[in-house]
């Protein structure tokens, strides 16, 4: 009898040092996926606000030095027409010809781009549309360090994969694209209310985990997510307007100032040959 009871409790033993044993396996797999997620929004995160510094700089680039191109090109084909009329060579026609037809508009900002700009979430335009109001150009590339920061804390607050539903999730889309768009405007008033807006809102499920088998499929997911993030961001990097924003540094809106200031030097200079060529000869 005594052995019995032994073993009895023996066995009883066993199960529960199991049973602990799998507990602690989940809570660290639970620490792991949690610790997974924190990285990952942090990544999404810096990438977005390099997508939306790129935009910036890509719309103020051709909002401010689009002009200078366009009258340099045509500059350039009015010099060369001048320099045909005054030598009537078939070449410098030829290069006159040439020169006009070559003239085209600053590129768009997909173009710049490779298709990149707006591949997730609402752009500008298109969440003007649907809001009814008016694009507004961004006063600067980079936002402050205040909107930074509230951008920042607000999307560690509402990012969609906190979420545990599908409907939560998308609600959480949805006022993400709003916060996107009130950063992109470098807008801290807009910021401040869409937080006091998110703290007054509905509070969705709280994260739950149950078993080691959805812990891993999240990891595997969270994995996937920053492969196609890290995609992304090279993508970006590798952009016309990105590898710009790169070579900026801290002041992009200083680049763009002094691109401006040598495109201004050149239409000057462009514009005095114009009219020495069509002077009298």
């Amino acid at each position: 009898m005594a052995d019995d009871t032994t073993d009895a409790t023996t066995t009883t033993n066993a199960t529960t040092d199991e049973a602990e044993a799998d507990a602690a396996a989940t809570a660290r797999l639970e620490a792991a996926v949690r610790a997974a997620e924190g990285a990952l929004i942090e990544f999404e995160i810096a990438v977005e606000t390099f997508r939306i510094e790129v935009e910036n700089f890509s719309r103020l680039h051709e909002q401010r030095l689009g002009p200078y191109y366009s009258r340099l090109e045509e500059l350039d084909a009015q010099i060369a027409e001048a320099v045909a009329a005054r030598t009537g060579d078939p070449e410098d026609e030829r290069r006159a010809r040439e020169a006009r037809a070559a003239i085209q508009p600053i590129p768009q900002v997909a173009e710049l781009f490779q298709g990149w700009l707006d591949g997730d979430g609402f752009g500008q335009e298109a969440y003007a549309m649907l809001t009814q109001q008016p694009v507004q150009q961004p006063p600067r590339v980079r936002p402050s360090d205040e909107a930074r920061k509230l951008y920042r804390e607000l999307v560690r607050k509402c990012h969609p994969d906190l979420a545990v539903d599908q409907s939560e999730r998308d609600r959480r889309d949805v006022f993400v694209s709003r916060v996107n768009q009130a950063y992109a405007r470098g807008d801290e008033e807009a910021l401040r209310d869409l937080a006091d807006e998110w703290e007054r809102g509905p509070r969705g499920e709280e994260p739950a985990w149950e078993r080691a088998e959805e812990l891993y499929a999240r990891l595997e997911w969270l994995a996937q997510r920053k492969d196609l993030l890290a995609d992304a961001a090279a993508a970006l990097e590798d952009s016309a307007v990105g590898s710009m924003l790169r070579m900026a540094g801290d002041d992009p809106d200083g680049m763009l100032a002094e691109i401006a200031d040598g495109l201004r030097q050149r239409v000057t200079e462009r514009e005095a040959e114009l009219a020495r060529l069509q002077g009298p000869a």
